[in-house]
């Protein structure tokens, strides 16, 4: 299997990104296409401007506690909110979120700050996820115009009780997200009874280590020679109920 990085010029709200990907990236059938969200959300022209943000009693609190704009945390609550989500906590200046965005179907997604970032976006904004992930997986798709492709929207994140940011996947278009190994023979032809291989969520890591998170200019990055079937599957991936987490009651 291969990583193949797309280095684009910087990105401008009203790009249109599937033709700098084709141009940059020489997409082909076969492949699977990783994308940032925060590129696809800078050509949607979905940053937010801070200074437009009247803070609340919440926001102005976080921002005294830590001393950080409460307009920032504003727009984490207002994007919480969007996403039909909750706060869990705050620590160190970070605002755990869970979100259930419209169209998600299993479970909810726990992330830092509702998914927004103050890199890579002019001084003064942040910006998150596109306002429909889902259908802009599917619109990208559509503009590549590119038969057996896939595509799969990443953000960074953390993984519990480790140092360091790793990626994940938000939504997918053309491949299943998940594969079961439920039933299957381990080494010991013991039969497999919980086990789920997360590939898009291990596709988006190992294409994150080429994109990188700070000033590559690397929004995406082309998996090819992966083995992997095309499906029809197209939305967000499936997440697990907060009752059957493991980490329940932990976070």
């Amino acid at each position: 299997m291969e990583i193949l990085p797309i280095i684009t010029p910087l990105l401008q709200e009203g790009d249109n990104l599937a033709d700098i990907l084709r141009e940059r990236g020489d997409i082909a059938e076969g492949d699977i296409v990783v994308v940032s969200s925060k590129a696809i959300a800078t050509v949607e022209g979905t940053a937010i401007a801070l200074a437009d943000i009247e803070a609340s009693k919440e926001a102005k609190a976080l921002g005294k506690k830590y001393d950080k704009e409460p307009a920032y945390y504003q727009a984490v609550i207002n994007e919480t909110s969007r996403m039909n989500g909750t706060i869990v906590q705050s620590v160190n200046g970070v605002v755990l979120t869970e979100l259930k965005p419209n169209g998600m179907k299993e479970g909810t997604i726990l992330v830092p700050n509702a998914g927004l970032d103050r890199s890579n976006v002019s001084e003064g904004h942040v910006i998150g996820w596109p306002k429909d992930c889902v259908a802009s997986v599917k619109e990208l798709h559509k503009d590549f115009d590119i038969p057996r492709t896939a595509i799969i929207m990443t953000d960074s994140g953390l993984c519990p009780r480790r140092t360091g940011v790793m990626a994940f996947a938000l939504t997918v278009q053309g491949i299943d997200p998940l594969s079961s190994m439920v039933g299957k023979p381990d080494l010991f032809g013991q039969d497999l009874s919980i086990t789920e291989e997360a590939i898009a969520d291990q596709l988006a890591t190992a294409a994150n280590f080429l994109m990188g998170n700070s000033d590559q200019s690397t929004p995406a990055a082309i998996i090819r020679g992966h083995k992997l079937e095309f499906t029809d599957f197209s939305g967000w991936v499936p997440g697990i109920e907060r009752e059957k987490d493991i980490y329940h009651g932990v976070i």
